[in-house]
């Protein structure tokens, strides 16, 4: 099977992802894959299974099939799609002939969705992977995102073949849990029991390698600020730059930091906290290593 796809218009830091390229953090490059990892694999099991797929922003995406046939998988946050002008359930499925038009544009939630196809994304794996860091500039088409007037190759077929869950995910709610992080002793037991009462919202800036929170209640206003060795550097870590601003770090995250980290999102958790819109009040919650990791069990089972 082979198809080209044409790229009609995107939105700011569409990309290539799979999985993501692991096991390179020791040469200073962190795995990248995608952002709401449970939304790129719905998407995947909803297209039949083809290896890698387009992460896509809230701006949206809009895609031509130039030639040949494919079915394609679409989830993450929360779009409305069109296929030729027609109105689709997202998420969801549908079968592209040579000519046809997919058009996403904003839903009600999210930043994130994902494109998956029953073929493979024909570009040239990059250290074992196909996924785009925007921070390393390798992976996807030339290390950058995508762009109007790109042209995909799809190759070979995918191999799960399954129809997936098409039920929608909405926007959960409650505290983003947490793991004390590995500077957490260096603040107060004040300043940390401070920083769970606190609500934060998710700023405007934001991007694959990180989140700044608005703390409007200025809770690390007056810390101390800390200049540490750098050590490594682990999606979801929470850190406090120097003039008091937390920033949690996500999948393009740089390999290490000389900031405290307080806390680390754990990765139950990590795509919803992804998947938080600019304005968006989010406070955390600590829970134990344990806890954390019985979570990410149940959601591989």
């Amino acid at each position: 099977m082979s198809a080209v796809l044409s790229i009609v218009r995107a939105g700011p830091l569409t990309s290539i992802q799979d999985d993501g390229r692991f096991g390179m953090l020791r040469h200073g490059i962190s795995a990248s894959g995608p952002m709401d990892r449970g939304g790129f694999a719905q998407a995947g099991a909803l297209a039949g299974g083809g290896h890698g797929g387009i992460e896509f922003t809230m701006a949206g995406l809009e895609i031509r099939l130039a030639s040949g046939r494919c079915r394609v998988g679409f989830a993450g946050g929360g779009f409305s799609v069109r296929h030729n002008g027609a109105a689709l359930d997202w998420p969801g499925s549908v079968a592209l002939a040579e000519g046809d038009v997919l058009a996403i544009t904003p839903g009600p939630w999210g930043n994130y969705g994902y494109l998956r196809f029953d073929a493979d994304v024909g570009v040239a794996p990059v250290m074992g992977s196909v996924a785009t860091s925007s921070r390393a500039r390798l992976g996807g088409l030339d290390g950058r995102v995508l762009r109007a007037g790109d042209s995909i190759e799809l190759v070979g077929s995918g191999t799960s073949g399954g129809a997936g869950d098409a039920e929608p995910r909405p926007a959960a709610e409650g505290p983003i849990r947490v793991i004390w992080g590995l500077h957490a002793d260096l603040f107060a037991p004040t300043l940390r029991q401070r920083f769970l009462a606190a609500s934060f919202n998710v700023s405007s800036r934001l991007d694959r390698m990180g989140v700044r929170l608005d703390d409007a209640a200025g809770v690390f206003a007056d810390a101390a600020s800390l200049s540490l060795v750098s050590d490594a550097i682990v999606p979801g870590d929470i850190q406090i730059l120097g003039e008091g601003t937390p920033i949690v770090l996500m999948r393009d995250h740089q390999p290490t930091g000389g900031y405290p980290r307080i806390a680390t999102v754990i990765s139950a958790d990590l795509d919803r906290f992804a998947q938080l819109r600019p304005g968006s009040p989010v406070a955390f919650v600590p829970v134990t290593v344990e806890h954390a990791q019985a979570l990410l069990r149940s959601r591989r089972t």
